[in-house]
């Protein structure tokens, strides 16, 4: 099963959750770290297009 691994959002109080959460209020910065971060991670981006990006782990344990 899949995993979310980081969150990338313009929001911070409209998401929750274990996994990091990373607010950036400009868009480009927004999809910059989000895209950087799923390299660091080795993980999927994934726009759900509201101002939030989800990393996640697709690799089974």
């Amino acid at each position: 099963m899949a995993r979310i691994v980081a969150i990338v959002t313009t929001e911070g109080d409209s998401v929750a959750g274990s996994a990091p959460i990373f607010v950036e209020a400009d868009a480009n910065k927004r999809e910059s770290t989000a895209f950087l971060l799923e390299k660091i991670l080795d993980a999927s981006t994934h726009d759900l297009k509201n101002g939030t990006f989800i990393l996640v782990d697709h690799k089974q344990e």
